[in-house]
């Protein structure tokens, strides 16, 4: 299936220009992917309970926060 290509649905003066028929046969609900090198990878990792404990403590999802803290420790950029 070839997707025609299509102009974009913002001009240069920052406006939604009007929506043709064509644009909705090509809309997709939802973000585009990302592309292999940006998405995030799935781990196993052992953690003392202790650790577990503390990270669960504000009800909150873990991994956000464990992602948050091994990127300041590791002197990366958020």
């Amino acid at each position: 299936m070839t997707r025609s290509r299509t102009e974009p649905l913002i001009g240069p003066d920052g406006e939604v220009r009007e929506i043709t028929l064509d644009d909705l046969r090509h809309a997709r609900r939802g973000r585009p992917p990302l592309p292999p090198e940006k998405r995030k990878k799935r781990v196993q990792l052992m953690l003392d309970p202790d650790v577990v404990e503390r990270l669960k403590a504000d009800g909150r999802g873990m991994s956000p926060r464990v992602n948050a803290i091994l990127r300041k420790a590791l002197d990366l950029a958020s």
